[in-house]
């Protein structure tokens, strides 16, 4: 096992605890976590900044597909400098190196990440700079081109588009030559707009699909992250079996859809998006994914992120600010502040 020798000495980090199934108030700060050791095939990181997402909000609660157990130690998307090297790890990085990537426990001074996952920080960019790629941009990407097949002048709707995912989605729609109708709340539109959103529409505004449909006549491909909220919005507004709808979260919980459905009342093709899966089951796919992302940053088209940084130490606040909707943007942690 490599480790670089700087860091050996700090045996105990500062972490963010979860400590029940009872929410982001159960998510306490601790100064003597021990800091973890990279098992066979991955590497030990000093995390520079952590990316808060809304899965991250589900995990707290125990409602997350797969997600840990309390006690543990929260966070999964980080960027930092590779510090140790586990066993077995292939044509393994350079000690020194900044890599993004995801792993367990990325609320906190040091974690373990899956070497095979990660991605080297782009040129030029900071740590925080570079969360989302591996995560908000690559989804976005994911349910746009790869599941979502954008043509240009097509019309895509993209619901929640002022988070991480949605903001990184109106800018490729517009890249791709889509015509992007994006839902926020009043709030949040300035920001939409700005990024390049032909329309903006409240969110909750009861007549939200029969707006949609007099702006458009009917939508090519929904990105779908909200759920029981905006999901029969979704259904209603997609034009019959060309039009597709990529599902990707549940933020205002399940929605049900029927075979009846699909076959008497809305004739449009549903896919399921986590990028997490799509990285083991279908890795082609996602490979030629993050080779398009780096052409996109080349490009300009994907600019270095400027996402909200808070102090560790507020990790339950901006986890319940994000599950009640007052935030905006790209969220990070900074477990050195």
């Amino acid at each position: 096992m490599e480790i670089d020798e700087q860091h050996i000495a700090e045996q105990t980090v500062r972490a963010l605890v979860q400590r029940s199934h009872l929410g982001p108030k159960d998510l306490a700060l601790t100064t003597d976590h021990r800091r973890p050791t990279p098992g066979p095939g991955e590497y030990l990181i000093r995390v520079g900044a952590a990316g808060v997402n809304f899965a991250d909000v589900m995990q707290t609660h125990g409602t997350y597909g797969g997600g840990p157990q309390a006690p543990y130690v929260a966070g999964f998307e980080a960027a930092g400098e590779i510090v140790g090297v586990g066993p077995d790890v292939d044509s393994p990085l350079q000690l020194g190196t900044h890599v993004v990537g995801t792993g367990p426990g990325a609320f906190a001074q040091y974690m373990t990440m899956p070497a095979a996952g990660v991605l080297t920080v782009p040129s030029g960019w900071s740590d925080t700079e570079a969360l989302g790629l591996v995560l908000n941009w690559a989804t976005a990407l994911a349910a746009l081109k790869t599941l979502g097949e954008i043509k240009a002048g097509e019309v895509a709707l993209v619901q929640a588009a002022a988070g991480g995912v949605g903001q990184a989605a109106v800018r490729l729609a517009r890249h791709y030559g889509a015509r992007v109708i994006a839902t926020a709340s009043p709030t949040k539109h300035d920001t939409v707009k700005a990024l390049g959103a032909d329309e903006v529409l409240d969110s909750r505004r009861p007549d939200l699909a029969q707006e949609i449909i007099r702006l458009t006549g009917g939508v090519d491909l929904v990105l779908e992250s909200v759920g029981r909220a905006t999901f029969k919005t979704s259904l209603s507004v997609t034009k019959p079996f060309t039009g597709r709808i990529v599902v990707f979260g549940a933020a205002s919980g399940d929605a049900t859809l029927t075979t009846r459905d699909l076959v008497f009342t809305h004739q449009v093709q549903v896919k399921g998006l986590h990028i997490g899966a799509l990285a083991v089951a279908a890795p082609s796919l996602y490979q030629a994914l993050l080779v398009e992302l780096e052409a996109l940053i080349a490009h300009g088209v994907y600019p270095p992120g400027t996402p909200q940084v808070h102090p560790l130490a507020e990790g339950a606040k901006v986890l319940e600010q994000l599950a009640a909707g007052q935030t905006r943007g790209k969220l990070v942690l900074d477990p050195w502040r």
